[in-house]
């Protein structure tokens, strides 16, 4: 005789933005879901919009289109700034920036109970490590899911009402931190998920945290770009191409970062017998899996950029002033992929001895713009240490405080 009870399942969904609208709207239809958002007064502002109605019919609740022309009409059963939310919760999605991450941890903390699945959409680099730090104790009764990307490219078409998934994922990667929990965990997403995009298991949080492409595109364009080598600080007539921009100066940039986390692999796999670091592919590979059928000429990284169909037209991000343009190099491709990616790898590669002399000029060029301090000496030990996702930042400092912290020795 089967076990046919009623199965429920509480959703806790982080953000306020496209991602978390959408996913609060769509779990909301079938599950018990609360969203969360500790930014300002952001959950009052989308629960006062929501309960007044949408603008057409004025019924309650979140209307959430999606790519199949399906609609949804759903309403979350609370939206609050409460982190005590978090102890009611079976499952937790972070879809917040990354640089958010340690907040919503440390304000779960006290709440959080044992058997959560906590997954981060996207993980970026060192999610797993950042997780361990601040759930002390908690940590191994519970299981971290780091996603490579968002499920969908999705937008709200009227904030707090409103929301419309373009496309969905054919496969997402994810990551479960500890391993033995990622039967339980892949299954209970998938089932949030529906169909597509089908998981596709990695073998650990490692792989995921320095596959992140985000960590060497960013700052590699940014860099290649506007560093004084390349850059006489003098405003530009009209915005320059971003991906298709990218010239063999940059390309340069980038094959450099990306040789520098393949050697972090290899040191790691090295160490560890047996462990596997595939999914931490090469840039050029992640372009020729991920874009297969969009670049008209895929023969090189450059051209992998140049003739990608998905960037057409993407520029730099730029700031109007007198006589034209200039960058605006505080904006996140250094802001945020800097300390959630790059500082990431970096601190991994000095604990493990790996030389990244690209990486350091990409750093240093990226805090001098920020007006931050990372790297101070050739060591991760800025005064700004804090905000990266550096292992140094949360007291690790020898490879071996790593491995242990990362569940991987």
């Amino acid at each position: 005789m089967g076990d046919e009870t009623k199965k429920g399942l509480t959703v806790l969904v982080c953000g306020g933005g496209n991602a978390a609208q959408v996913a609060t709207s769509m779990f909301a239809s079938r599950y018990e879901t609360y969203a969360i958002s500790l930014y300002a007064d952001e959950a009052a502002k989308w629960k006062k919009h929501m309960m007044g109605g949408r603008w057409h019919d004025k019924v309650e609740g979140m209307k959430l289109t999606l790519d199949t022309g399906k609609k949804l009409i759903s309403t979350p059963t609370d939206i609050s700034n409460d982190p005590s939310l978090s102890g009611k919760a079976d499952v937790i999605i972070l879809a917040v920036p990354s640089f958010a991450h340690g907040q919503y941890f440390e304000a779960f903390y006290p709440y959080i109970k044992p058997g959560t699945i906590v997954a981060c959409m996207p993980a970026r680099s060192g999610g797993d490590i950042l997780f361990a730090s601040k759930m002390k104790e908690k940590a191994d009764s519970m299981a971290f899911v780091g996603f490579e990307t968002l499920p969908w490219a999705c937008r709200f078409t009227e904030w707090g009402k409103r929301a419309t998934i373009l496309g969905t994922k054919g496969q997402i990667l994810a990551a479960v931190t500890p391993e033995s929990e990622s039967t339980r965990a892949i299954a209970t997403l998938q089932g949030l998920l529906g169909v597509y995009p089908a998981i596709e298991k990695s073998p650990n949080n490692l792989g995921i945290s320095l596959r992140n492409p985000g960590q060497v595109i960013h700052p590699g364009v940014m860099y290649g770009r506007w560093c004084a080598e390349k850059w006489d600080g003098k405003p530009l007539a009209e915005k320059p191409l971003f991906y298709q921009g990218v010239d063999d100066f940059t390309e340069k940039v980038l094959l450099g970062i990306s040789d520098e986390v393949q050697d972090v692999c290899r040191k790691v796999e090295a160490l560890i017998p047996g462990f596997n670091l595939k999914d931490a592919c090469t840039l050029h590979r992640w372009y020729l899996d991920s874009y297969k059928g969009q670049m008209a000429d895929d023969s090189t990284l450059k051209l992998s950029m140049n003739t990608n169909s998905a960037y057409i037209g993407l520029t730099h991000p730029m700031n109007p002033v007198d006589g034209g343009f200039m960058p605006d190099l505080k904006y996140r491709y250094l802001a945020e992929d800097v300390p959630t990616g790059l500082c990431f790898t970096r601190g991994l590669a000095e604990l493990l001895e790996v030389p990244t002399p690209t990486i350091d000029k990409v750093i240093t060029f990226a805090q001098e713009s920020l007006g931050k301090s990372f790297l101070v000496d050739g060591k991760m030990a800025g005064p700004n240490l804090g905000e990266t996702r550096a292992p140094q930042a949360v007291g690790i400092n020898s490879k071996e405080d790593f491995f242990k912290m990362a569940k991987i020795a």
